[in-house]
């Protein structure tokens, strides 16, 4: 295990610049604890795997020192990192049966043989492996064989990070459900860190401690699933989180409340807020936070209804508001009017963006 850390860690592919556009990985401080489980989430191109690579030596940074348990290893080649990988498509001895898959690490580092067959037994027992320990490689399930891949890393004792790099993709949606939950109690019973690379935001929020969202190179917000929903920091994080996405109307500041267009919505706390706010202003409030009701209560705003999708265990209603279309996720149990509702902002779940990042607002 290794609490790994960047210290100023960026990367140009070009070599070292003074023009931070060349660079895939924008400067960045960050750390991973010992034994917690991190998800790096972001589009295509926005740096995961550049960021995983210069973790595991295959990429040596432009700028900056990466430290394992304080120890700079910047310059340290990748077998000498004690790196666990585990890649997108399965890479495994198919000439080798399983047991010898899994063998093969600790024959190579020249350890007894009984401690190997222990180990391997032990780490077959833990993925559900046992059963095929005599099975050939070659023709072996798509998870089954991801499982072989995080089991090479298992059964060493000095591996300090596992990292799996999109590790899911292949495996079909049932499996995938079945694999994340393995990972889990791998990560529960061997207390290792584990850092997963994805582009699905459904992976990170149902597997990791804490999301690394990243954008462009640089690294948009890190915290738990629970805050990356709750308080997005930065419009991205609302549009890339969630399902829909957050909902944002442009606005302006006005007595204490927040004015989209025509329409007044209150936000208390707004009298509080010292920073100087020229520029693009904007209203961030999550579907599930909003409330449609079939009758006025104060505050709330009437708005026509243009859609309504039954999901099963919610429906999402569509409804306009000053010409711009909004989403509402409403439970199943409640009634929804036809044709016309009210909209109503509740403060706690009402953001207040500035030039796409969040304003801080003391809200009761």
């Amino acid at each position: 295990m290794a609490r790994i850390e960047f210290k100023n860690v960026g990367h140009s592919y070009y070599g070292k610049s003074d023009n931070l556009e060349e660079y895939a990985l924008q400067p960045m401080n960050l750390f991973w604890d010992n034994g917690e489980k991190y998800a790096l989430l972001g589009p295509s191109g926005c740096g995961k795997t550049t960021l995983l690579n210069i973790i595991s030596g295959l990429v040596r940074p432009s700028d900056g020192r990466v430290l394992f348990d304080g120890e700079d290893i910047t310059d340290l080649p990748t077998a000498k990192r004690n790196i666990a990988q585990v890649f997108q498509f399965p890479v495994i001895y198919t000439t080798m049966n399983v047991y010898n898959n899994l063998a093969f690490p600790l024959r190579c580092r020249k350890l007894p043989r009984t401690e190997i067959d222990a180990k391997v037994k032990d780490v077959a027992k833990l993925l559900n492996l046992t059963y095929v320990l005599s099975k050939p490689g070659l023709g072996l399930t798509a998870d089954a064989k991801q499982l072989i891949s995080l089991g090479r890393g298992l059964v060493r004792n000095d591996v300090a990070v596992i990292m799996l790099d999109e590790p899911l993709t292949v495996v079909d949606p049932h499996l995938k459900w079945k694999l994340r939950r393995k990972l889990k109690e791998v990560n529960k019973a061997y207390k290792l860190t584990m850092i997963l690379v994805t582009h699905d935001q459904n992976e990170a929020m149902t597997f990791a401690d804490k999301v690394v969202l990243m954008r462009d190179g640089q690294i948009i917000q890190v915290g738990t699933p629970q805050e990356l929903f709750e308080n997005p920091q930065h419009t991205f994080t609302g549009y890339f989180i969630g399902s829909p996405a957050m909902n944002f109307m442009p606005c302006r500041l006005e007595n204490n409340a927040l004015m989209v267009k025509n329409t007044r919505i209150p936000l208390p706390g707004l009298e509080n807020c010292r920073k100087k706010l020229d520029g693009s202003i904007e209203l961030g409030i999550r579907p599930e936070f909003l409330r449609l009701e079939a009758i006025p209560s104060p505050d709330a705003v009437s708005v026509p209804i243009v859609d309504v999708r039954d999901l099963g265990s919610f429906s999402i209603a569509t409804v306009v508001l000053e010409g711009q279309e909004l989403k509402v996720k409403v439970p199943k149990a409640q009634p929804l009017p036809k044709d016309q509702g009210y909209l109503s902002f509740p403060p706690k779940w009402t953001k207040l963006y500035h030039e796409d990042k969040l304003v801080e607002i003391s809200c009761p």
